[in-house]
């Protein structure tokens, strides 16, 4: 059995605040774990938590990866916008046009995420959580799709897609022009081995596929922080 995406990482200003926020957008439960810290547990077949790590950056730049959050109505989807709101979210302006269906949003500290549309096709076999979209390459796809074993379920002038065999949230890249990278990035991926795996043996699989062991100055820490091809950092925990 391979690795497995254990959570999404928010860096945070206010990780309590931040939780609370998204807790009440997606309605799940928020767990204080001392292992973990802030998360939240998923409700439905997303397949991964949500953690919510203290920093004291700032965020600047848009963020490398969004979610996208589906809808079964345009009653639903006003539902969705409107409870956002009501925690503390706020309409974002990043260029869409006017006749986009979709509706962009951003949380208490700035992170953006869509809610789509009805009816939306690319999205229809996923959940709430439809869709993690992110800034990157074709290679980048190939190597995750690798690191995770979810196959590719888009492959076209150069954006791919991954989704779990089991269903739920995909994985998208949007391909090239990237953006240019500025400092560390505000969310990303912890993945953990099985719980009888190696942690060292995930490492160098991942170093096989192309990833690259990285020091952002973490010091002496049970997990391993590396960089995908793309230079996005994600962290190796032990296995669970």
């Amino acid at each position: 059995m391979t690795t497995h995406l254990f959570a999404l990482c928010f860096d945070a200003n206010d990780p309590l605040r931040l939780a609370r926020f998204w807790a009440g957008v997606l309605g799940w439960e928020m767990a204080d774990d001392p292992h973990d810290g802030i998360a939240l547990l998923p409700s439905d077949d997303t397949g991964f938590r949500i953690r919510f790590l203290s920093s004291q950056e700032q965020k600047a730049g848009q963020n490398q990866m969004h979610l996208h959050l589906t809808s079964t109505s345009l009653d639903d989807q006003q539902q969705t916008v409107a409870r956002a709101l009501g925690l503390g979210g706020r309409h974002l302006d990043i260029g869409q046009r006017p006749e986009d269906e979709h509706v962009v949003l951003a949380d208490p500290e700035g992170n953006e995420f869509c809610v789509i549309e009805p009816d939306n096709n690319f999205l229809a076999d996923c959940g709430f959580v439809g869709e993690l979209a992110c800034d990157g390459s074709q290679d980048v796809g190939y190597f995750w799709s690798e690191a995770l074993g979810w196959p590719l379920v888009w492959d076209q002038d150069q954006e791919t897609a991954i989704q779990s065999p089991r269903g739920g949230t995909k994985i998208a890249w949007g391909g090239p022009p990237l953006m240019p990278k500025t400092g560390k990035n505000r969310l990303h991926f912890d993945l953990a081995p099985p719980v009888h795996g190696d942690q060292q043996a995930e490492v160098d699989r991942l170093v096989s596929l192309g990833a690259t062991r990285i020091d952002i100055g973490q010091g002496e820490v049970s997990w391993v922080v590396m960089a995908d091809p793309d230079g996005n950092e994600f962290s190796v925990l032990t296995p669970r």
